[in-house]
Formats: structure tokens, sequence, C-alpha cells
């Protein structure tokens, strides 16, 4: 027991440092698969049939695969085929690696859950949109918009909880986040090795990070109830 309260400061310590580059990632993942998510999902409705076939494959090819393949292939792709590194082999150019791939890959998922809200607002409103001389930018921001977010909420809630979770796919290309700084403990770091219980934190932060956003999100939805169905 004392040898725990000896290695815990230390422990704690690298574990918080973890914490933040998995919070990092979260949040940049966020900030850029959201509006990237929705451009997706406008290809993959446009009339332009050649236009929605290839935003259509794409978003098949990105569902289809692994994360954790896609990041391999987004990392290790430019050194090896084109013998161009260009992420570096530093821990910032593996956030940015681990970055582009997880924005990618949420984007597709996203684009398929703004879709299917933009197709279930009622065309009826649309249309009394048109007749009381609405743009269809307008009809768009004030209309569809609105009715699409309170649709989408409990879906995208899912997507994000997941994406906490996901973030841990990133020590593939050895990213140092919170579950490969619990896992080096056991191997050998900062002077603590054979140690099992920092990896079990780590599921503790999981569960408050998810915990506060499953709080936050039903909070959202239950503001965003006033819409309707």
């Amino acid at each position: 027991m004392s040898t725990f309260f000896q290695q815990f400061p230390t422990a704690f310590q690298e574990l918080n440092i973890g914490s933040l580059q998995t919070l990092k990632l979260f949040a940049v993942t966020l900030i850029g698969a959201i509006p990237l998510g929705l451009l997706i999902s406008f290809g993959s409705m446009s009339k332009i049939k050649p236009v929605s076939a290839v935003f259509r494959f794409i978003v098949l090819i990105v569902r289809g695969t692994p994360l954790m393949l896609q990041m391999l292939v987004i990392y290790f792709f430019p050194g090896l085929v084109w013998n161009n590194p260009i992420w570096g082999s530093g821990e910032s150019g593996r956030f940015l690696a681990s970055a582009v791939a997880f924005i990618i890959n949420y984007a597709c998922y996203f684009s398929e859950i703004f879709r299917g809200g933009i197709q279930g607002v009622p065309k009826g409103q649309q249309e009394a949109g048109q007749v009381l001389g609405m743009t269809k930018s307008q009809i768009f921001f004030k209309v569809t918009l609105l009715q699409m977010v309170k649709r989408i909420v409990p879906p995208m809630s899912n997507e994000i909880i997941t994406l906490v979770k996901d973030t841990s796919l990133a020590r593939i290309i050895a990213l140092q986040e919170i579950i490969w700084a619990g896992q080096a403990f056991m191997k050998g770091s900062q002077g603590i090795s054979g140690e099992i219980w920092p990896l079990f934190f780590t599921g503790l932060y999981y569960l408050i990070f998810s915990g506060i956003l499953t709080v936050l999100l039903r909070k959202l939805e239950k503001k965003l109830s006033f819409f309707g169905n």
C-alpha cells in the first residue's frame, strides 16, 4: 500500500498529461468533422449524379474500413510510397496525422446523420417558406437547419460519446494519449514498472468525461424539444 501512495503522484501526473492529449484530439476532431460532415452531406445529396456518386463512394469506403487502418495508411503512406514523410516523427506530427484521420472518419459518419436529418424535415415546411417569399438560404437556415438539429442530437450524441473512447486508437501510431500513459507503467516508465493499476485509472478518466458529455447532451436535447416533432 505504501508503494501505491509513493507511485501515485508520478502516475497521476503522467495520466493527466495523456488525458490532455486525449481531450485535445477529441476537440480538434469535433471542430473539423462537424462542418466537413455537413459539406459531405450536401455533396452526397447533390442533384448532379456524378458528384453525389463520388461523395457516397467516399463515405462507403471510410465507413466500411476500420479507423485504425485509416490512421496507419494516413500516417505511413506518404513516407513509404512517396518517400515524403510529411507528418514527421515527433509527437506533433503523430497528433496531426491522428487528427486528420479522425476528422475524415467522423465527418463521413456525421454526414449520414446530417443527410438523414435534412431529408427528414417535411417538404411542406420548405414549400411554406417559398410561399412566404423566403430565399433558399433563408429556408435552409431558418426552417430546415433548426429542425434538423433537433432531429440529429440523439444520434450525434452517440457518435460523440463513441469518439471519446475511439481516441484511444491513436496509440497505434504511438500518439501518447491516456491509454498509452497508463500502459507505460506496465512496461516501465518514470521508475515504475510491472504495475497495472494506472491502466484501470484511465477507465475512470473516460467514465468521468463520458458522463459529463452525456449530461450536457441530454440538456441540449431538452432545450431543443420546443421545435416539436
